[in-house]
């Protein structure tokens, strides 16, 4: 039990990792690399949407 406990303050006194970071680990270890374009894509998608509403709106729909 000690062994746990040690563990667990080594790693909670890490340096901690941003949102991406740690979204690049979970798909290397979990093996889960297709999730990668369909998040890209996702949040291309946002963008698009954001920048739609934005002034960048003329210049957005003359791509299109």
């Amino acid at each position: 039990m000690s062994d746990d406990n040690d563990d667990f303050q080594a790693q909670a006194s890490g340096q901690r990792t941003g949102l991406v970071r740690e979204f690049i680990d979970f798909l290397g270890e979990n093996k889960k690399w297709w999730l990668a374009p369909i998040i890209v894509s996702i949040l291309l998608l946002g963008l698009l949407v954001v920048l739609g509403g934005t002034a960048a709106a003329p210049f957005i729909y003359t791509l299109f």
